[in-house]
């Protein structure tokens, strides 16, 4: 491995590349670029690798960038791109256009706050407007978990079982932008972890064929069954991600979430991304002074480890979830799906707290009214704002 202290932005470059380049014995790899701050970084790192086999292609928008991936990915070569915020929104078709076609393309969303008004500090509503897309969602804890976790993404996406694009999320600015030390992982071992990408109803000159026709509803109903069940089979698949990992790399990312100190824990908090980092330190101190009190790192958000969830907050009496995003006329959206999971647990108190929405700090001293302000519940109720004084 090869330490460096590199900004978010240059992590991910370097991942996408690296994972472009273990193509290069197959049918190569290829980037549809389009810049948005605070994303514009990666496609930068992008344009300047020299790839064997690949291509970094400028276009006039983030709609056609997802389209040069589509066509790529059709021609059989590992896809990737970038995006952000309302370039995200303006991708949006292709987006659900690859996931219907089964084209494991990886895409990196820096989440930045959807506008207008306009606003460029980290929401994660541009990612979770694609919640009802065909695509893997993971989120991305520090900037070590970002590297690994696309590395992760791409085999997941790629697995014959699965075929479905992927996205990684990571905070704008607070990760895009900062620097930390990580662990870089060297191409060989890349090229050890991700095997040739092979998309089975590639296009072949010698068959032509159509993609994309027209069908009629009963040939719709099966399709959709099939992305359901390739969703179905990603726990699977990613617990066989992870344990490649560990013995190419010799460490072991996150899976689908991760529970910390909650075999004993009457409170639960349950959040994702950089706000993971404030929350264990909340928690750490909290268990020093004898409280019973645990937490949730969500990692991967489609398909939702529901399972996993339900084992991890077994013995709980009461779940926060901390959401930065907001769903109008409803809520948090991991607090939705977090209370659909729990439908069959009447006795915990699941509580959603909005905070840190269009870049606001999320702080200890945040987190911590948040804690008290469960622990004194009886019952839940409408979600809470948790606004950052102006």
């Amino acid at each position: 491995m090869a330490r460096a202290m590199e900004t978010g932005n240059h992590a991910a470059g370097y991942a996408l590349a690296v994972a472009g380049e273990a193509n290069r014995d197959a049918r190569g790899c290829a980037c549809g670029a389009y810049p948005i701050t605070p994303q514009s970084e990666i496609i930068e790192f992008l344009r300047g690798f020299d790839f064997t086999k690949g291509r970094v292609i400028p276009v006039e928008s983030e709609h056609s960038a997802m389209a040069v991936c589509i066509g790529a990915s059709l021609a059989g070569a590992r896809a990737f791109t970038a995006s952000s915020a309302n370039g995200l929104a303006y991708m949006v078709e292709n987006i659900f256009a690859a996931g219907f076609y089964r084209l494991p393309i990886v895409l990196i969303a820096v989440n930045r706050t959807l506008g207008p008004p306009w606003n460029i500090w980290v929401d994660q509503g541009d990612s979770l407007m694609l919640r009802d897309a065909a695509l893997l969602q993971f989120y991305a804890e520090s900037h070590q978990d970002l590297v690994d976790t696309i590395l992760v993404a791409f085999r997941v996406g790629e697995d014959q079982r699965v075929l479905l694009p992927a996205l990684v999320a990571l905070d704008g600015f607070v990760t895009s932008h900062t620097q930390m030390v990580v662990d870089l992982p060297e191409r060989e071992l890349v090229d050890r972890y991700l095997p040739h990408c092979n998309i089975p109803h590639r296009l072949r000159g010698e068959h032509p064929a159509t993609i994309g026709g027209l069908t009629w509803p009963r040939e719709t109903e099966h399709h959709r069954v099939e992305i359901q069940e390739a969703m179905e089979r990603v726990p699977q698949v990613l617990a066989e991600a992870l344990d490649e990992f560990e013995h190419v790399f010799g460490r072991r990312p996150h899976g689908a979430l991760s529970a910390e100190h909650t075999d004993d824990a009457d409170t639960v908090l349950m959040a994702c991304n950089t706000m993971v980092r404030t929350l264990r330190n909340v928690v750490t101190a909290r268990r020093d002074k004898g409280e019973r009190i645990g937490m949730i790192n969500s990692k991967m958000f489609r398909p939702f480890p529901r399972q996993e969830l339900l084992a991890a907050v077994s013995n709980a009496k009461r779940i926060g979830v901390l959401d930065r995003n907001h769903s109008p006329g409803s809520g948090g959206i991991f607090w939705q799906e977090v209370a659909a999971t729990l439908q069959s647990r009447p006795d915990v108190i699941v509580q959603d707290y909005l905070v840190g929405l269009g870049g606001g700090d999320v702080t200890p001293e945040v987190i911590d009214e948040i804690i008290d302000d469960l622990n004194a519940r009886e019952k839940a109720g409408e979600p809470v704002w948790k606004e950052v004084a102006a």
